[in-house]
């Protein structure tokens, strides 16, 4: 696990997310899930990348289920970029790192 990325909860969305001064990219992931596992390495790299720019946040599905319903969140991997607590954009699925990094760069 990467000292970039965080791990948000139901508790904790909030303060993490919603309340950031920073963009999120938020990963909504299960530990089920094979493109989940995929796209990990993809994220740690890219908040790696974007440092001080960017926030990456992990939640897990199954643990988190009431942020996961109140994002929308119905497959995973799900990847939601909040700005000033509002969602900028959204991926379902795996995408390449150049998908995401493009993602990242439009709400920059």
């Amino acid at each position: 696990m990467s000292e970039f990325v965080t791990h948000a909860t139901d508790a904790s969305f909030e303060h993490d997310v919603l309340q950031s001064s920073t963009p999120v990219l938020v990963d909504f992931w299960g530990e089920w899930c094979g493109p989940c596992k995929a796209i990990a390495p993809m994220l740690e790299q890219l908040a790696a990348d974007y440092a001080g720019r960017l926030k990456v946040a992990k939640v897990e599905l199954d643990k988190n289920q009431k942020t996961a319903i109140a994002c929308g969140v119905r497959s995973a991997p799900t990847l939601l970029l909040f700005k000033g607590g509002k969602v900028q954009a959204t991926q379902i699925g795996m995408v390449s790192r150049t998908q995401l990094a493009a993602m990242v760069e439009r709400a920059l």
